[in-house]
């Protein structure tokens, strides 16, 4: 299977660049699609880049994700510092002692799934209130008719080109670098 650099695991980043939400912050969705909902078989690999309050992080990652099951594992200096497997039913995580403890498993998993699944099976998993919107190469995700979530996409399919996420509700803008495939 082709590699790529990707986006899947941009999320394990940005959680750590914004361990903390802001007070009035609404909770988190709880996402947790099937693998087979992603409609696609995928092995990717990614840099990318958080910023937020004038912080800089970076971080290389790697997702493989089937009808049974998606694993992820994500680098820093060339040190893994998350992994996280998801059967569909459970999710397993280890994470390294330096990594903050707000950077959870269920959120990295829930945030790669509101990037890259198709906004059917999204919008089916959405608790009241919620909505999300794909128009061309943007996605929104709203709350109460209040963007939350914007995702600009430069390619399809999702996990190719280069992928601007800003999370309004936790402030932060993740950039995920994508290379082309390689042989």
């Amino acid at each position: 299977m082709a590699v790529k650099h990707v986006m899947a695991a941009s999320m394990l980043l940005a959680l750590a660049g914004c361990a903390s939400a802001p007070p009035s912050a609404p909770a988190r969705l709880g996402l947790k699609l099937a693998p087979a909902a992603l409609g696609a078989t995928v092995s990717v690999q990614q840099h990318l880049r958080v910023e937020r309050a004038g912080r800089i992080d970076e971080l290389d990652a790697a997702l493989e994700v089937d009808a049974t099951h998606l694993d992820l594992v994500g680098l820093a200096f060339g040190q893994r510092v998350l992994s996280l497997h998801y059967d569909g039913k459970e999710v397993t995580s280890w994470r390294h002692v330096m990594l903050p403890a707000q950077v959870r498993a269920e959120d990295v998993l829930e945030d790669m799934q509101l990037t890259l699944w198709p906004r059917e099976a999204i919008a089916q998993a959405l608790p009241a209130g919620w909505r999300i919107e794909d128009s061309g190469l943007r996605r929104t995700l709203l709350l109460d008719g209040e963007a939350v979530t914007v995702i600009d996409y430069s390619a399809m399919p999702r996990w190719s080109g280069t992928v601007v996420l800003d999370n309004l509700r936790y402030r932060y803008r993740l950039t995920i670098q994508n290379a082309p495939e390689s042989q």
